[in-house]
This record gives C-alpha cells, sequence and structure tokens, in this order.
C-alpha cells in the first residue's frame, strides 16, 4: 500500500505519514533529528515490540546519535507528574541539548507525556509522534496536545506542542488488542459525528471491513480522521472557539474515567458513552432529532462499544467531575452537542437538571 500524507496547517506546519513499515524507514526517522541527543520514549507494552527497530532505524540513518530508549508502565494511571519528572531527570542526566529529539512510541498516554515532557525541556524540543493505537493516530498525536493527569481530572496539567512530524505505522495494527482496536473505533466515529455526516455514512458501510483490519479500510479512515482534525487545529491552534468542538463527549468521558481513577473503562469506551449522553441531551433540548441519536448509538455498538455509563458511578459524582472539565467557565458547563449527524456545536448554560437525567 503506498503510504498517503496529510499536511497540518497552522503556527507550526508538519506532516503526518500514514502507512505501513514507517517504524523501520531509517531516512523518514532521521530526518526529524536535529542534533546527537535522541530519546525514545514507549511503555512497558509497545516498548520490546518496536523500540529497537525504531533505535536501530535512527542509529543507522544517524552513526552519531546518541540514542536512549526509556518504557514506563502502560496505562492512564502512569500519565503522572511523577513521570513526568522522572522523564525531565533522564534528560538533564544525558545533558540533553535544546536540539535533542524525543520519539513518543507508543498509544495517547506515551503521546501525550513524552510530548509534554518535550514541550518543557529547555521551554521546547523537538518531538516527533509514532503512535501505534488506532486512538493515537486519528486523535492524540495529531494537534499538538500534551498534559498529564492529576486526581482531580484528566488532562489539567499540559501545554500546547506540536510535533515536527508523525508517522503511523499502519503494521502496528495488526498486532493491537481487539479491545484497543475498539477503543481507536469511538474516535474514528467521532469525527463522522461532529462534523462530516458523509463519512459517519461511510463508517456505517464499512465498520465490518475496519474491525476486520482491511488495509485500504483502516488507511482512509486515519486519513480522512486526520485531515478533518488537523483542518480545525490550524484554524483554532490554542481551543479559543472550533477546535472544542474535537472534545465531542468527552466531557462525560473524562468524568467516567476520572471517577474510576483511570483504572475502568478505557478512553475510547468512555468517549463511546459520553457521545451518546450527548446525543441524548441534544435530543432533550429539542436540538436534534432522536433518528441521529440512534444511528449514532447502533453505529457503536455495533463497533463492540459501552453506550451506557457503568451503573455503579453516581451521576452527582459525575456531575462534580464535569464541573472541572476545560471547557467550563466562570459562567459554568459547556457542553459539544450536536443538531445532528456532522452537526456539533458548543453550548452553554446546559442545565445540571439535564445532565442529570442524561446521566441517570
Amino acid at each position: 500500500m503506498t503510504p498517503q500524507t496529510v499536511d497540518a496547517g497552522g503556527p507550526r506546519p508538519y506532516r503526518i505519514h500514514i502507512g505501513p513499515g514507517l517504524l523501520d524507514d531509517a531516512a523518514a526517522l532521521g530526518a526529524h533529528v536535529r542534533g546527537r541527543h535522541v530519546f525514545i520514549v514507549s511503555d512497558s507494552n509497545v516498548g520490546p515490540l518496536y523500540a529497537p527497530r525504531v533505535a536501530a532505524a535512527i542509529q543507522h540513518a544517524l552513526p552519531r546519535a546518541q540514542v536512549i530508549v526509556t518504557c514506563i508502565a502502560a496505562g492512564e494511571s502512569t500519565k503522572t507528574l511523577d513521570a513526568f519528572s522522572e522523564l525531565l531527570r533522564e534528560f538533564a542526566d544525558l545533558g540533553a541539548t535544546r536540539d535533542a529529539c524525543v520519539f513518543a512510541l507508543g498509544g495517547g498516554v506515551v503521546g501525550d507525556l513524552a510530548g509534554f515532557a518535550a514541550a518543557c525541556w529547555m521551554r521546547g524540543i523537538d518531538v516527533v509522534q509514532l503512535p501505534t493505537s488506532l486512538l493515537a493516530m486519528v486523535d492524540s498525536s495529531v494537534g499538538g496536545k500534551t498534559a498529564v493527569d492529576l486526581p482531580q481530572g484528566k488532562n489539567l496539567v499540559g501545554a500546547f506542542h506540536p510535533p515536527c512530524a508523525v508517522l503511523a505505522d499502519t503494521s502496528t495494527l495488526l498486532t493491537l488488542p481487539d479491545r484497543e482496536l475498539r477503543a481507536g473505533m469511538a474516535e474514528v466515529v467521532k469525527y463522522g459525528a461532529l462534523g462530516d455526516a458523509a463519512f459517519f455514512d461511510w463508517l456505517e458501510s464499512n465498520v465490518e471491513a475496519l474491525l476486520a483490519r482491511d488495509e485500504e479500510a483502516i488507511a482512509h479512515a486515519i486519513a480522512s480522521s486526520c485531515a478533518q482534525k488537523a483542518a480545525i487545529v490550524a484554524r483554532d491552534p490554542f481551543e479559543q472557539g472550533e477546535r472544542a468542538l474535537l472534545n465531542f463527549g468527552h466531557t462525560f468521558a473524562h468524568a467516567i474515567e476520572s471517577e474510576q481513577a483511570y483504572g475502568g473503562l478505557n478512553h475510547g469506551e468512555a468517549v463511546a458513552i459520553g457521545m451518546v449522553l450527548a446525543a441524548r441531551v441534544s435530543t432533550a433540548l429539542g436540538r436534534a432529532p432522536q433518528a441521529d441519536a440512534d444511528r449514532l448509538r447502533n453505529l457503536l455498538l455495533r463497533c463492540g462499544l459501552p453506550v451506557t455509563p457503568p451503573a455503579e458511578l453516581a451521576p452527582d459524582a459525575l456531575l462534580a467531575r464535569m464541573r472541572l472539565d476545560k471547557k467550563a467557565n466562570a459562567a459554568g458547563i459547556r457542553l459539544v452537542l450536536w443538531d445532528g449527524i456532522g452537526a456539533a456545536r458548543l453550548v452553554a448554560d446546559v442545565t445540571d437538571a439535564v445532565v442529570l437525567d442524561a446521566l441517570r
């Protein structure tokens, strides 16, 4: 399959490469290293599979480079200030200079954590995102958001730090656990739901091919998702307006994740539930037809994703978490709702009563 590319604009443009074999492409990897210090940050699941190959490819392209591999424990619970501090200590121990480069090899946790460390070391060094999960390929690796979690909520400490490139090696999806593939499908569906009704139609016709990991279907879904996100981010790089639409379903999702202390549903599963809840609120407010909410719910079910909050989570507790969401302001909770498939919008002053009804 011929690799595809998507150009991301904005203040610091970069290119997204999509296709098989990119983790072994020495020229493509080495092209983004300006200095002699290279850090490959991965996790305990992905690192053993791919980090030696990436390190060998970079070393082949740049024989004089110092290539360091570091692996964190896998899972959202690792995305903490302690892990962030440990990465900075490793940068300091090596004496990393301002032309050092970080390669974030893994899913969204690795991308967020390594990207945030790169954003903060000497006020910003280069980072190349090497996403190995579908969710990271279509969402967290693109757009430059980096962050760590606090016990009070998700992604509360972070920075905007665009990568100098994204290399999405679709070969890695062949070893991705089924649960993680389904989690990525939630974010793919999100792009159709929030701004591309034709893509949503395509997903309804091709969901089985995507779950079967059909190479062409997967590449099309990734490229379509990345193109939509890149276009929105280019128009609103620091989330002052339109970019907030990319969080369709996420206010509910982040509340679920943090209330479970990041030890229950994964991010994609929580987003699937969050989108259904956002659609439910939209229908309750008379903004969108019930038929569209039903189509969304049915597509997510076909993806093998949950569509209702875990029964043990109290609606009042979730509402309290939502008040700490980054889209909230002095006036209260703001939610990304929709007018129907392909037409999301940010809505202020959604009452607690409506939210609680949806959560129940």
